[in-house]
Parts: C-alpha cells; structure tokens; sequence
C-alpha cells in the first residue's frame, strides 16, 4: 500500500539540484534552502496548494450599491503561500547582493521547489521580480516604487501602495486581435501635458491576458504619438482614487487555476511613462527575458515533482510479488524520466547562473541570449510528456484530484505558451543567431568545453557547429534546430557534471538506441541505478 510522499525535504532529496546550485555560485546558502525545503514539502504547505487550486479564485466586479470595484478574492491558503514565498524574498532578494554573489541562483532554487507544490502563486512572484530592470529605465519611477517592491511583506490589501508594507507588480502586453505580436497593439496613450520619460498619459484599450490581476500596478503597452511604449499604471492612483482598470472576466482555464487571469479594459487610465516613446518593446523585454527564466523553471520543478511522486509510489507498491521498482521495465520507464528531469534542472540552474552574472560577465550574458530561449522552448515541450507518463507510472491513484499528478498534467502545456510559445521561441533563436552571431558563438563554446569525453557527441557538435554557422539557415528548420542545441546542451551537461547518467543520455537522445516513448533506453543502461536516483528521501 503506497502512503503520501509528504512530508520531505525537497532540497536534501534532490543532490542534482544541489550540485548544480553549489557549481553556479549558490552554495552558501545551502543551510536556507534546507530549512526552505524542509517548509514547502511539509504537509499543511502541500495542503496550501490543493485548496488553492480546489477554491478558484473569483471576480468581484461591483458592490452592493453598484459602484464598479473590480476586485478578485482568493483562498485564504492562496494568500498563505504569498506570504511564504515574499516572505522568503523570492520576487527581489536577489537585488539585496552584488551580480554575481550566487543569490539569484539560490532564490531560483527556492522558485523550483515551490513551484513543485504549487506553481499558480509564482506568476505575481515572478513578475513582481523581473519589473526592476524594466522600471529602472526610469529612475524618478523606480526610486518610489522599487523600496515598496523590495520588501518582504505581502500585502493583499486594494489600497494607495503607498500606505501598503509592500507591493505586488505585474504586466499587461498581449492584445486580442494580436496575441504574441504585441506590434499590433491597439491601446492608445495620450499625454497628459507634454508627456515624456515619467510624464502622465491616458490609455484607453484593452488587455486580452493579465494575469494576477489584484497586482498594485502593471507595466502595459500601448500606442503612443511616438509609437509603441511602455507605461506603468498602478491600480490605486496618489490620491486614493481607483484607477479605471477594468475586470471584465477571469480566464476559465485548463489548469494555473490558483493564478487568476482577466481580461482587462481600461478607459482613460492614468499611466507613467517608462523610457522613451517608441521604446516600450526594448523595455518590457527585460522583464520577460526574467520572467520566461522563471517559467522555464516551472516547466522543470513538474517534471521533477511528477517524477518524485512516480517514484515514490513505485517504490513501495507491490505487484506480481515485488515491488514495481524491482521490475525491469519499470526500471527503464523511470530511469528515462529521471534523465530527462535531472537535465532539466542542471539547464534552469546554468541560466540562473548566466542571468545572475551577466552583467559582470561577458561570456554568460552572450551565452543567456541563445541558452534561454533553447532551454525555455524545450523544457517546455517536455515536460508534458514527463508528467503525464509519470502519472501513468502512479496509475489509476494518480488518475483522481486527491493526487497532485493531475495538477501538474493541467500545469505542464501553459509553460509552452507562455512568454512566447513554440513557433515564437524558435524564430527568436533564429534571430539571435542572425543579428547576434556571437550568441551562437558563445554556446557552442560553452558545448566545447564537454569535447573529447564522447565521441559521438563530437560528432554531434561538429555537425551543429556548421548549422549554426550556416548563413542559410531555413525558418521552416528551426525547430528542428532548437531541438539539437537542446540535446546536444543536455548531453554537455551530464558529461561534465554528472557522468554517472551520460552514457545513457548520450546512447539514447543522440545515438538512436531510444524508442518513441520512455522506456526504450538500451540494455547497456544501468536503468536500475538511475531509476532509484529519482526515488525521493522522506523525513
């Protein structure tokens, strides 16, 4: 009879993680992620993130009188886990060290072990943590609103930010009629006065997707005289009055149910200025480049809490006379999803690691421009199959809501939608490659430094060194690209940091001997080993 895998340390139970934040710089905050992890896999924390997503968050759009109030209210355990996580300073302890110091890496780490209990909550985290670089490119803005983002206090309240002991920032780009191409965009911004960096303006439009809706300001887009720019419009204005933000509706979706997403309209609405007129894409680009980290990390956390909860059912669960981790076959279902999410998790520190020390190293920031999106697109699209086969690995019991195995199948596709699905990362790959050649250059460097541990992966990197160099390269091919950087990246990273599982990753993603479903590693796999360095340690 199988019991709960809860309580358990999720850090202590997961050494790839740790290895991979020691490598990247994040090592001496081992004794907080062993006490975070110890907090997030306990059971009342678990339970946080089921009745969460049980109670769906619901839209308030008047009161009793009528008057428009346009306030979303959630669970309580929604509002509990908010605290946890910015009182761990998830959303802005990394701005509290110097580039570099290795606290972006430890707080990523804390961001993939919550995300494993529950992901929804992290939407408003991680926007909340990505605003700074954007808002710093209007220093009279960012120096109100950055010491209210860098508290560690969540306050839920819909009142003057001011008077809150901390804020809660968010970001509307995507229109109906344009979706991913935010160019279209038909919001328009007229400038109160004469406008300019920090001016006044009025926005009238529409926002088709803004999650987090109860966020004390926003940074849009919209068309102003100069063209595109980015603006930040708060919901609660100086002088207390509401601002004239619109909720309309809340997303009825297939999973990300904790996270309320609403589509806002929004009449002459006060908004700020951020940079230059016609420069709002360049940015709002830096707050997605840190928030599509943040969802290439939640795409890896599922397929490492799919694959513990799978891991630790077949290991206790009787069948035919023995435990289903002594089986064969079980073996090699689970040894091939324990490579891939230990893949996944090395990938998301590196760029951790990258997007931390780029602005101090030149090498990493080159490198974060090629290695986020090929990680974001392929991290993406495998973690669903990962999820959904190790829910099956749990059978009929991971088939039923009292399991978290259907939560993280619901979860699973939206990371490949969100900040930039399929078709949009892989073209953005192609442009990097086209307009920045030395993006390229940087991550086949970083792939040479496995040469000579393998020869087939020399070959591979050979043959990828000559695409990603060719001057013809075909937008019909690019995801096919993609795909090859990604293993290729993946095989690097076992080779050098944990050779215990490259033969296996390398025979099987590179070398053929693999099927088309996991399961199929060859019969030189010790799919024993490997398989039981999935099963978790509980307390």
């Amino acid at each position: 009879m199988s019991i709960p895998l809860e309580p358990y340390n999720l850090y202590t139970s997961d050494p790839v993680l740790r290895r991979s934040v020691e490598r990247e710089g994040g090592g001496h905050a081992n004794s907080i992620l062993d006490g975070f992890g110890e907090r997030v896999g306990s059971i009342e924390v678990s339970e946080w993130g089921f009745q969460a997503n049980r109670h769906s968050p619901e839209l308030v759009t008047h009161d009793r009188f009528g008057e428009r109030v346009d306030e979303v209210r959630y669970h309580p355990s929604y509002h509990r886990l908010m605290d946890l996580s910015v009182g761990a300073g998830l959303h802005a302890s990394h701005y509290d060290g110097l580039p570099g110091d290795g606290s972006y890496v430890a707080r990523t780490a804390q961001m993939h072990m919550i995300s494993q209990i529950e992901v929804g909550h992290g939407c408003p985290v991680s926007m909340t943590g990505a605003v700074l670089p954007a808002l710093r490119e209007q220093s009279d803005l960012a120096a109100v609103w950055e010491p209210r983002v860098r508290t560690r206090s969540y306050d839920p309240r819909l009142v003057d930010p001011a008077a809150k002991s901390g804020n809660l920032l968010g970001m509307g780009l995507t229109e109906k009629q344009g979706g991913s191409d935010v160019r279209a965009n038909t919001s328009e911004a007229v400038a109160v006065n004469r406008g300019g960096p920090g001016g006044e303006y009025r926005l009238t439009g529409h926002k088709w997707f803004t999650s987090a809706p109860m966020c004390d300001a926003f940074l849009m887009l919209a068309q102003a005289r100069g063209g595109i720019s980015c603006f930040l419009v708060p919901r609660i204005l100086p002088d207390g009055a509401r601002n004239s933000l619109h909720l309309m509706r809340l997303k009825d979706k297939l999973g990300n149910r904790s996270n309320a997403s609403s589509e806002l309209e929004y009449a002459d609405a006060a908004g700020w200025l951020v940079g230059e007129e016609g420069r709002g894409i360049n940015v709002i680009i830096k707050m997605v480049t840190a928030t599509r980290v943040d969802v290439t990390n939640w795409s890896a956390s599922l397929m490492r809490q799919g694959v513990s909860q799978a891991a630790w059912h077949v290991s206790q669960r009787e069948a035919f006379g023995d435990l289903l981790i002594d089986k064969p076959l079980m073996q090699n279902v689970l040894a091939d999803l324990e490579l891939e999410t230990e893949v996944g998790t090395m990938m998301v520190m590196r760029l951790a690691g990258a997007y931390e020390r780029a602005p101090v190293n030149e090498h990493d920031a080159v490198f974060l421009r090629l290695s986020s999106a090929v990680a974001k697109y392929w991290l993406s699209k495998r973690s669903t199959p990962v999820v959904r086969e190790a829910l099956e690995c749990v059978g009929g019991n991971g088939y039923v809501e009292e399991s978290i195995m259907p939560r993280l199948y619901r979860e699973a596709p939206l990371n490949a939608i969100w900040e930039g699905a399929g078709n949009v990362i892989a073209l953005d790959v192609l442009r990097a490659l086209q307009r920045a050649p030395e993006s390229g250059q940087a991550f086949l460097d970083e792939l040479e430094l496995a040469r000579g541990a393998d020869r087939v992966y020399d070959a591979e990197l050979d043959q990828l060194r000559q695409l990603v160099t060719s001057p013809n390269l075909a937008e019909r091919d690019a995801r096919r690209l993609v795909e090859r950087l990604a293993v290729c990246w993946g095989a690097s990273l076992c080779l050098r940091h944990e050779p215990s599982i490259a033969d296996a990753y390398v025979r099987s993603r590179l070398d053929g001997d693999w099927g088309t479903e996991f399961g199929t590693l060859g019969s030189h796999v010790d799919v024993d080993l490997i398989a039981r360095r999935a099963i978790p340690n509980p307390k």
